[in-house]
């Protein structure tokens, strides 16, 4: 089960949210008074974790959204190959590849470094050096 729900007027700043099957972090989040004829809303702004998309959503808060669980593990690389990056994870020792980070935290990665990475919806991003 790689993810769970919850209501959406439970979510906080920093909170993940699955919007439109891509797992986003949550950047904004204001909600309006309720109105005349209906519920409070919440306008939510988050940024995709994988693809960095800027997405929003406008709900009731008491609307049940889909959140991702998210597997935080170690791992050590072991080599480095044009956009992807092989990984062995530091329990199951198992090895995969998932693609190479942009930024300062690809100057980072060389062979024998261990990483955090986490597991999200089937997909695997390293987010940082240990």
């Amino acid at each position: 089960m790689s993810t769970t729900y919850a209501e959406l007027g439970e979510l906080r700043e920093g909170s993940f949210i699955v919007v439109d099957g891509e797992p986003c972090r949550i950047v904004e989040i204001s909600r309006a008074k309720t109105g005349k004829h209906g519920s409070a809303k919440a306008h939510v702004v988050a940024i995709g974790i994988f693809t960095g998309d800027k997405k929003t959503v406008i709900a009731p808060v008491d609307q049940r959204v889909e959140v991702p669980m998210i597997d935080k593990r170690s791992a050590q690389v072991i080599a480095i190959t044009g956009s992807t990056i092989q990984l062995m994870d530091l329990e199951s020792y198992e090895t995969f590849e998932t693609e190479l980070p942009s930024g300062d935290l690809a100057g980072k990665l060389v062979p024998g470094v261990e990483v955090e990475y986490w597991e999200i919806m089937g997909r695997r991003k390293i987010v940082r050096t240990k």
